[in-house]
């Protein structure tokens, strides 16, 4: 197997139907059924099918599938970097662009007027999460929550992932209370 076909088979489409989604698909599709005879069309979509049916990017579990079947596991390592290495790239190449200029005014006048609009952005956010949790929850757990978090995450310093793994089981806790799961 050529390992070189599968980077390729799956750079190319990651670099014009940028993103990895729906633009992309015909992209590889043409490269694995059309140059390569790797599938049909038939066993194509299949693997589209079942790819559409998981969670996350379909052009990554593609990759990871199709190198896997054809160049086993280092084939799907590498067809999994050839779909994900040119928004790598890019975004190398932007990074580089903004720490080259990140001291001129222009940046920083970027930088001064994002933050306004993020906080915004987290505060709708966290705004909604509290909306969901007081109507999911009731007040009082909401209340309690937040104030438990707040006092293990500010005044304990535990680590974000504990405080969540914490209210993880609170809530199968109580779920299990609430609904009789003895």
């Amino acid at each position: 197997m050529n390992y070189w076909e599968i980077f390729l088979a799956f750079f190319i489409p990651g670099i014009l139907g940028y993103g990895g989604g729906p633009a992309s698909i015909p992209l590889i599709e043409n490269e694995v059924v059309e140059k390569y005879g790797w599938m049909t069309t038939q066993e194509f979509s299949e693997v589209l099918a079942v790819g559409n049916s998981l969670p996350g990017p379909i052009a990554t579990k593609m990759a990871a599938y199709i190198g896997y079947t054809e160049g086993g596991i280092l084939g799907s390592l590498i067809g999994l970097f050839a779909t994900i290495a040119p928004s790598i790239i890019l975004m190398l190449v932007l990074m580089a662009i903004l720490l080259k200029y990140k001291d001129t005014p222009q940046v920083k006048s970027i930088s001064v007027i994002v933050r306004p609009v993020i906080a915004v952005l987290l505060g709708v956010m966290t705004f909604d999460f509290v909306k969901d949790s007081v109507i999911g929850l009731g007040a009082l757990y909401t209340v309690i929550l937040i104030a438990g978090s707040y006092f293990l995450l500010e005044k304990l310093k535990v680590h974000p992932a504990l405080v969540i793994l914490l209210s993880l089981v609170v809530g199968a806790g109580m779920g299990i209370y609430q609904f009789g799961f003895h």
